[in-house]
């Protein structure tokens, strides 16, 4: 059938439709249809700067109303935080600070020291022929420990014992010449009184009468001379008696004794060991210890050597012996501090007859120190250490917190004592909340919850 088309009329009007479609870009083989529309022409393209600009200006202004968003987002969960917090109330803990002027339980350490000790050294020269003792042998005082043969000094003693005989044969002999003077001048004294009474009736001659009183006189010089050498002669028998008795001394020495009750700790001569008895290079023989009463020495620094005196009880704990004590007592101290550590030694007597304790431990001595002065103790758990210092937070009555700046005489390890900061009768917060600010309004527990758990 030949294609056709209505006109505007409503007649049926005959058209070539394949040219005239494809003239209109249409597709021929398409059905015919009613009548459509003409489509308005498509509008130019945008210039390339306005897409551009749509691009860029449009995710800026999102980010930007992004970044307002979640600035005032944080600012306002910040304000709630806030007013959150200064409108909670935290519970807080409290103890009682409390002042006292009790002892001081002081603990120190210190060492045991034999009370008296001693190097034996050689005081003769010779050769260790005998031994009695060792180490670890209890001795009393002048047991006889070592035997020194020496002899040298044996003759040397034998030859001045010799010398001091002749000495005192010669004292006798300086006594003899003086009788013997004595006797002379009597009769030198006889004849010139009788010269002198014949000369006077001149029945004598006055040259013999001269002669007479010369001789008496020259007989009363030979008594003084006499008398002279008695005394030199006294003179050397002590000199040599001196001599003799200082080579007895040390020959004594040959025989080591014991100078006092003890036990020996060391041994540094065996049999036939050459000692020698030179003041500067003598040889060391033994070591004694007296260990029935012992020193323990302690350095107490300057806070607490006010409290320290004669007779101040003590107790001693040795680590290797728990749970026993040692009583003991302070016998002495050095009185003055030292320069270098700013303690003073402090020596305490312990009483060891039984044996238990020996030189050389290291011990804990304990000590009940009186107080110079009262202190405040509050407990370690209250303490807080900041950039601002040290200090305790204190409730008061209108349960706020007040910040003291402390100062910290003595912590025990549980209890501080204060050197100033408070006067003993707040009640400080224990165990702090680290967000706690001065002003800050809390809840306090009963207090005796703490001593409830610290007992539980």
């Amino acid at each position: 059938m030949s294609p056709r088309e209505y006109d505007d009329g409503g007649h049926h009007t005959s058209v070539n439709k394949p040219e005239t479609d494809r003239k209109q870009g249409q597709d021929p083989d398409r059905k015919p249809g009613p009548k459509q529309e003409q489509e308005p022409p498509a509008p130019p393209p945008k210039p390339p700067r306005r897409r551009l600009a749509l691009y860029v200006v449009l995710p800026l202004a999102l980010l930007v109303g992004w970044g307002v968003y979640v600035h005032w987002r944080q600012s306002s969960d910040a304000s709630d935080t806030l007013k959150h917090a200064q409108a909670s109330v935290p519970d807080v803990q409290v103890a009682s600070a409390h002042r006292t002027s009790s002892l001081t339980a002081t603990s120190l350490p210190g060492q045991t020291a034999a009370f008296e000790s001693a190097d034996l050294f050689a005081r003769a020269t010779g050769y260790v022929t005998q031994r009695m003792v060792d180490i670890g042998s209890h001795v009393k005082k002048g047991d006889l420990l070592l035997v020194i043969a020496s002899p040298d000094l044996d003759q040397q003693l034998e030859q001045a014992q010799a010398q001091l005989g002749q000495m005192q044969a010669q004292l006798e002999q300086a006594k003899a010449s003086l009788g013997q003077a004595n006797a002379n001048t009597k009769l030198a004294l006889v004849n010139r009184n009788r010269s002198q009474i014949l000369a006077g009736e001149g029945w004598d001659t006055k040259q013999n009468r001269d002669t007479q009183v010369t001789n008496y006189n020259v007989s009363s010089t030979g008594v003084k001379s006499a008398q002279a050498g008695i005394g030199v002669a006294v003179a050397n028998v002590r000199a040599q008696q001196a001599s003799v008795d200082r080579l007895v001394a040390l020959t004594g020495f040959e025989n080591v004794k014991a100078p006092f009750d003890g036990v020996i700790t060391q041994r540094d001569v065996d049999i036939g060991n050459l000692v020698q008895s030179d003041s500067s290079t003598g040889t060391a023989l033994l070591h004694i210890d007296q260990q029935d009463l012992l020193r323990c020495q302690v350095y107490v620094p300057q806070s607490q050597f006010t409290g320290i005196h004669a007779g101040l009880p003590a107790h001693v704990t040795i680590p290797e012996l728990p749970g026993q004590v040692f009583k003991a007592v302070v016998s002495r101290s050095s009185v003055s501090l030292a320069q270098n550590s700013r303690s003073m030694l402090v020596e305490v007597d312990i009483d060891n007859r039984d044996g238990h304790l020996t030189p050389g431990l290291f011990v804990t001595v304990a000590f009940d120190v009186t107080r110079p002065a009262p202190v405040v103790v509050v407990p370690d758990a209250a303490l807080i250490f900041d950039a601002s210092g040290l200090h305790v937070a204190v409730v008061g009555q209108d349960s706020k917190v007040a910040m003291r700046t402390i100062s910290i005489a003595r912590d025990t390890g549980t209890e501080a004592e204060l050197r100033e900061g408070l006067d003993g009768t707040e009640k400080v917060i224990v165990n702090p909340p680290t967000d706690l600010s001065e002003g800050q309004k809390v809840h306090v527990l009963p207090e005796k919850k703490e001593g409830k758990q610290a007992s539980g």
